[in-house]
């Protein structure tokens, strides 16, 4: 595979964009310019390297067996520019591109993007597209570049760090509690309505844990959101389990048995590992491992009050 003269590196640049991505149109808006760009520099790689990188089709493109072995060394030389990018530039200039992190909607809303002033401020040239959609993104496709999961890859090109443990306890609302009966122990709680996840589209083990409270818990009212489940747990629906993390921040809540029941569940931060070291992911992951650094007490509750 021997490139003519009318190879360049920005001509991998879109092919990368295209490979990670599947659209052009995706592609397009990472790399900042038009759909007829990318095209064209898609047609161009593929007749300066004699070969069919890609499958059209309707859905998109999809990476021909040449593709697939071309887009290792792609990211291989990637690698390699950002590093000698990195060497040559000074301070935060060092750091630029897009990154697309995927993370579940709770620490994502409640706790990433509280915090993003402050990455902005560190790392002015990195744009950030945060993905929370109820649903595991592919590493392996590109479809992120980095993410924080509730349970670590079993196999795979990954690198994978645990982020921190995380507590999670039975909330309800004051309200709710006044006018319910007294919750003495965990056989009490099947006499309330509980809150929780819509059984079937739980997409991460981790966030199936109403059966360790208890047993014979069937949640009444579901949803795929953490942020609805709050809200109907803030309006006295019932009791909900949440992470100490998000309910702490809610005056209204109160745990229910707080020493009897107490859930653990681990975050942790995937990336692949042909990006692992590429600078701009590094300063995502960087921030994010410091941010949980300095407010671990917000993910561990102590072992009395709330």
């Amino acid at each position: 595979m021997k490139p003519n003269s009318n190879f360049t590196w920005d001509d991998l640049q879109y092919f990368l964009a295209v490979a990670r991505t599947g659209q052009l149109s995706t592609a397009a808006r990472h790399l900042r310019t038009s759909h007829a760009t990318v095209s064209r520099r898609i047609d161009r790689l593929e007749f300066a390297l004699k070969v069919k990188l890609f499958e059209r089709n309707p859905r998109g493109y999809v990476l021909t067996s040449i593709g697939q072995r071309f887009i290792e060394t792609a990211e291989k030389i990637e690698a390699e520019t950002d590093r000698l990018q990195a060497d040559v530039a000074t301070g935060v200039t060092a750091q630029r591109g897009v990154i697309r992190m995927s993370a579940p909607e709770g620490f994502a809303n409640f706790f990433f993007t509280q915090r993003m002033g402050a990455f902005y401020a560190q790392h002015p040239n990195i744009s950030l597209e945060l993905v929370t959609i109820q649903q595991i993104m592919s590493l392996s496709r590109k479809e992120a570049d980095i993410a924080v999961t509730l349970d670590p890859p079993k196999a795979g090109p990954y690198s994978t760090d645990k982020i921190t443990d995380y507590n999670l306890n039975v909330y309800a609302s004051a309200e709710y509690l006044a006018k319910s009966g007294p919750i003495r122990r965990r056989d009490d709680l099947l006499a309330h309505p509980f809150i929780g996840y819509i059984e079937d589209m739980i997409f991460a083990p981790g966030l199936d844990y109403l059966g360790d409270v208890h047993p014979g818990i069937k949640p009444r009212f579901q949803s795929s959101s953490i942020f609805a489940q709050l809200t109907a747990t803030k309006n006295g629906f019932g009791l909900c389990v949440l992470p100490h993390f998000i309910a702490r921040a809610q005056p209204d809540l109160t745990i229910v048995l707080p020493e009897e029941v107490t859930l653990t569940r681990s975050y942790w931060l995937v990336c692949h590992r042909d990006l692992s070291s590429v600078p701009r992911v590094r300063s995502v992951s960087d921030y994010i491992y410091s941010a949980v650094r300095t407010n671990q007490e917000a993910f561990l509750r102590a072992s009395t009050g709330g």
